[in-house]
């Protein structure tokens, strides 16, 4: 009946805005949809994880300790990891707009969500560039073939190796943030995180580098998902952005 007759519902007291317009609902409905945002990140580093984990049985000739994870992306089901590439590269790259309206102070305010951006930049980069067959797979490639030999083969390099870097710097940052909020286990756990992570890289290259690298992702993604929780759940932020890119 109010409808009908135009009959608008009573507001707060004192309140000339509409309740839907009201200051406080605005900035409360923008923490929450950054919030939102931010718990993207939670996901995408397991997800990428388990996501290439769970291929590998399914792709004969995939051996963990020779061949990287990249190299899922090619054959007749690779289009897989190349969804697994972009969803992951998307999903941080909704953390970062979240974190940037989130982390308003404090150690690495503004590195979190430079740093996310950088890494779901890269990650996606993956998924758009492929690398060359190599190492052997898929079955038939020589086993000296490079994974580089071509000019998407060097972008996916480039792209994957930002994103591995972003994601190390990542640690290093949370681990200052936990530190200077007197959490000294997470300021331990995110820098020992942050070691692990960068020791692979160069063993990358080793006798089981592949092996050694994917569990160096794994121990960076994990963390970083982990700290992330921690982060958003503590409450250690400012009002969000009301709107604000």
């Amino acid at each position: 009946m109010t409808r009908t007759l135009g009959i608008q519902p009573r507001q707060p007291a004192g309140s000339p805005l509409p309740a839907s317009d009201h200051p406080s609902n605005q900035t409360d409905t923008a923490a929450r949809r950054a919030r939102t945002l931010a718990r993207c990140g939670v996901v995408a580093g397991p997800l990428f994880i388990v996501a290439a984990l769970a291929q590998m049985p399914a792709r004969p000739g995939f051996h963990p300790a020779r061949d990287a994870v990249s190299l899922l992306s090619i054959g007749h089901l690779g289009w897989i990891q190349v969804v697994n590439f972009l969803v992951t590269g998307a999903l941080y790259i909704a953390c970062a707009t979240g974190m940037r309206r989130l982390v308003r102070s404090g150690p690495g305010h503004r590195w979190i969500p430079a740093l996310l951006y950088a890494c779901g930049a890269g990650i996606a980069g993956g998924g758009v560039f492929h690398p060359d067959p190599g190492d052997g797979f898929p079955p038939g490639t020589p086993a000296d073939a490079s994974v580089v030999s071509s000019w998407h083969g060097v972008l996916h390099q480039v792209c994957g190796s930002a994103a591995f870097l972003a994601l190390i710097a990542l640690c290093f940052v949370f681990g200052r943030r936990f530190a200077r909020a007197g959490q000294r286990r997470l300021a331990v756990g995110s820098r020992i995180a942050g070691t692990l992570f960068a020791v692979a890289l160069p063993a990358a290259g080793g006798p089981d580098g592949a092996l050694t690298l994917c569990a160096g992702v794994a121990i960076g993604m994990f963390w970083i998902a982990f700290a992330l929780a921690r982060v958003i759940a503590a409450g250690r932020y400012g009002p969000a952005r009301g709107g604000q890119n």
